[in-house]
């Protein structure tokens, strides 16, 4: 029996960095703020694939507000590579949560 097969695969747990943005309106922002949303993914996910650095995995709208997902294996170098596209949106109040592994540790970055 080889002893290499009988080990547990472990990966390092995949890090998150979700970009929240407050839109006009209770529901899903006007139909322009929505369009910058995706524009600014694509830019995020052009970046973040040339860089190496995880993936861009999509957005969220409703109550107001859009959220835009991209997950690595180290949440800091991500939100590098991504934080310049981010703070050139205009919408606001905004904020990205870095969160690295468990739920319970994450970092807030107001934009």
């Amino acid at each position: 029996m080889d002893a290499i097969f009988d080990l547990p695969v472990t990966s390092a747990p995949e890090q998150v960095v979700i970009a929240r943005f407050r839109l006009s309106g209770e529901e899903f922002g006007e139909r322009a703020e929505r369009a910058v949303i995706f524009r600014a993914e694509r830019a995020m996910a052009v970046a973040v694939g040339e860089a190496g650095v995880g993936e861009v995995e999509g957005n969220e709208f409703g109550g107001g507000e859009a959220m835009v997902y991209a997950y690595g294996p180290d949440a800091g170098v991500l939100f590098k590579v991504v934080e310049p596209i981010l703070r050139g949106l205009p919408f606001r109040p905004a904020h990205v949560v870095l969160r690295h592994g468990a739920a319970e540790t994450q970092f807030h970055v107001d934009l």
